[in-house]
């Protein structure tokens, strides 16, 4: 089958492939209810249980929205996402590594499918919260979030571009809130650039695209310094450039196969509360699987048009759900085994960003100790993926004979391979990330600043002395297919 450049075949491809994608015309409310529905379906993750992990779902009959279709869970489940990209599940790390090594800079076409349809600000009846199907994932958001929108912006001086997933809060008929994680967005470094001018920074949010551009827009520093376009690891991915066109409002460019696209300005000097139409003090259900603190003070974008295809299709993801974890974790992964490679060759099999991290904040590495030299080598790793990336808190280390992808097994070895006065590190007063509750002076007085942590080595690797002492038990090799007919 011919790989998917974009949504549509994306989910062409998944219709082929038996329980990947189940399609549903009951008529759906996106306040609250289809979150509802897919958290019993297939959100998995951090979500509240029960859950589990299951299908893509397509609604196509959604209230208020005649035409509009909503799509979740696309990348929420880690082999469903191998067979997007055309590789294993064990593979993907390896095919981001490969794709950022042969990326591919974005071309610019004449016109984008995504401008079938245009709406201007200037039009009678405009209204983003009319034209867009953005979805409350529960009766507490404080308001419908563009949850899956690939925010595209320049850098004002360099003209350097960066593409990135914000949190995205609809306020009024041309205006929505945009979250930024202090110190670490891009496009954040050029706004504040064109603030201090007093300058509008134009920006194009593009949603509904290519699942490869999804993932490559999650990579972060250091792989990805100040300045690099995430969009030429999507064109490694696939062999072949993403494609960007003109947008009709504003000095900026967008995806040009995108279901939707958002035009506007991040303007100058004007900030809003995220919650003023509810004022709870909250923002939306977040990856760690609490409803994260709405922000009192926000940068606006003022929306100046929207354009999209016939019969759109609008992406949608849960912050605590799988989906979120595959978007995290998978170049993370792929991040922290390169730096490894290049700092110890051949030592680290392969890295797994677990689900009860939110493929953010635990990372299981798997070490290969060959030699007695090795030994204490893969706390040195640990050391290497923390530096990787910063948001990561707790690293579990464990041996070949691990299935990293299990964190039952992960444990298992934790419990059997583990001293936690031997090896358990733990490095105190360090950068993580603020939307862990418990990195918070509420929480203990003795923690400096919001968003500090103390990082954690777990070593439940076997000293290379006493690999023969810890041989799991071995079980004959059978096709157990035979007893199965």
């Amino acid at each position: 089958m011919k790989e998917p450049y974009d949504l549509r075949s994306a989910l062409q491809q998944l219709e082929a492939e038996e329980g990947q994608l189940y399609i549903t015309d009951k008529l759906t409310d996106t306040d609250g209810e289809l979150a509802g529905v897919y958290r019993y379906i297939g959100g998995g993750g951090t979500l509240q249980r029960p859950t589990q992990l299951g299908p893509a779902m397509l609604f196509t009959n959604i209230q208020n929205h005649p035409g509009s279709r909503v799509l979740i869970g696309l990348l929420g489940d880690r082999q469903r996402c191998a067979s997007l990209l055309n590789t294993t599940s064990e593979q993907l790390p390896f095919l981001m590594i490969k794709a950022y090594s042969k990326r591919l800079d974005p071309v610019v076409v004449a016109k984008g499918i995504c401008q079938e349809i245009v709406h201007h600000r200037e039009d009678e009846g405009f209204d983003i919260r009319k034209l867009l199907p953005a979805i409350k994932a529960t009766k507490e958001d404080a308001g419908p979030y563009i949850t899956m929108g690939l925010c595209y912006g320049s850098d004002p001086e360099t003209k350097e571009s960066d593409v990135t997933i914000h949190r995205l809060c609809l306020q009024s008929r041309d205006e929505m809130t945009m979250f930024f994680t202090p110190g670490i967005r891009h496009l954040d470094v050029f706004r504040k650039k064109a603030e201090a001018k007093n300058k509008a920074l134009p920006i194009s949010i593009s949603i509904g695209v290519d699942p490869a551009i999804e993932i490559a827009a999650c990579f972060e520093p250091p792989t990805t310094p100040l300045g690099f376009n995430e969009l030429s690891i999507a064109g490694g991915i696939r062999n072949k450039p993403v494609e960007l066109c003109k947008c009709v409002s504003i000095d900026e460019y967008a995806i040009a196969h995108s279901e939707y696209v958002i035009e506007g300005e991040l303007l100058p000097g004007k900030r809003m509360r995220e919650d003023q139409h509810t004022g709870l003090g909250k923002a939306m259900p977040e990856f760690p699987g609490y409803c994260g603190e709405a922000n009192p003070s926000l940068p606006v974008i003022r929306v100046k048009a929207i354009t999209h295809r016939k019969n759109p299709i609008m992406r949608v993801c849960l912050g605590p759900g799988e989906e979120h974890v595959n978007l995290a974790g998978i170049p993370t992964e792929a991040s922290i085994l390169s730096l490894c490679e290049k700092a110890m060759p051949g030592k680290i099999r392969n890295v797994h960003c677990a689900s009860s991290g939110g493929g953010k904040y635990i990372a299981v590495l798997q070490f290969v100790k060959r030699m007695e030299s090795d030994e204490g080598r893969q706390r040195q790793a640990a050391l290497l993926a923390f530096s990787a990336f910063s948001e990561l808190k707790h690293v579990f280390l464990v041996d070949e004979d691990v299935d990293i992808y299990d964190m039952k097994d992960v444990l298992w070895a934790m419990t059997t391979r583990f001293q936690s006065d031997i090896d358990c590190i733990s490095i105190p007063g360090v950068r993580c990330h603020p939307l862990d509750p418990s990195n918070d002076t509420a929480y203990d007085p003795s923690i400096r600043d919001r968003g500090i942590a103390c990082k954690t080595i777990f070593d439940c690797t076997v000293p290379f002395s006493q690999k023969e002492r810890f041989q799991r038990a071995a079980f004959q090799e059978v096709e157990a297919s035979q007893w199965l007919k």
